[in-house]
């Protein structure tokens, strides 16, 4: 890769980690089929609640082993206008995402993504991604990969 294109691409990502530390990124919108029923959940449905939106698949082992965090988290906060909203990237379905939700008791919305939601949110490169959004819809920070509970509970308490 050519030095100049190096540079514009390290460039890029330092003004999108600053906008994104800053909170001056907005959650992209979405509109997207709830993996229990189908039923479409828009982003409008969380304006005002401080989100943990989660892109995963139920073959990541990493992801599972994030779920009760994030079912934790979810008992914790909700109260607070907090909610764990789960993006799938399966491929095989929104049944076998049903199944796996029912087997692990989760406790919060699985919503089916599409390819234009992940790249929306710029592109999900690793599994899990997780995205912690401030009451005001802005996109605060970003988790790629699994994230320790510890981590997650200390940056939403600060949003809150």
């Amino acid at each position: 890769m050519p030095k100049g294109l190096r540079i514009l691409g390290v460039l890029l990502f330092l003004l999108t980690f600053s906008r994104l530390s800053q909170g001056a990124v907005a959650m992209p919108s979405f509109s997207l089929p709830a993996a229990s029923d189908g039923g479409i959940v828009t982003s409008e449905a969380y304006q005002g609640k401080t989100l943990l939106i989660t892109f995963f698949a139920t073959w990541c082992s990493s992801c599972l082993q994030e779920i009760p965090t994030l079912k934790a988290l979810q008992d914790k906060f909700q109260k607070q206008g907090f909610a764990v909203v789960a993006l799938s990237v399966d491929e095989g379905g929104a049944g076998l995402v049903a199944q796996l939700a029912e087997k692990k008791g989760v406790n919060y919305k699985i919503l089916m993504a599409d390819r234009m939601t992940t790249q929306k949110f710029g592109g999900v490169m690793a599994l899990p991604t997780s995205f912690l959004v401030n009451g005001n819809g802005h996109v605060v920070k970003k988790y790629p990969g699994y994230t320790p509970h510890g981590v997650l509970e200390r940056d939403i308490e600060s949003v809150l």
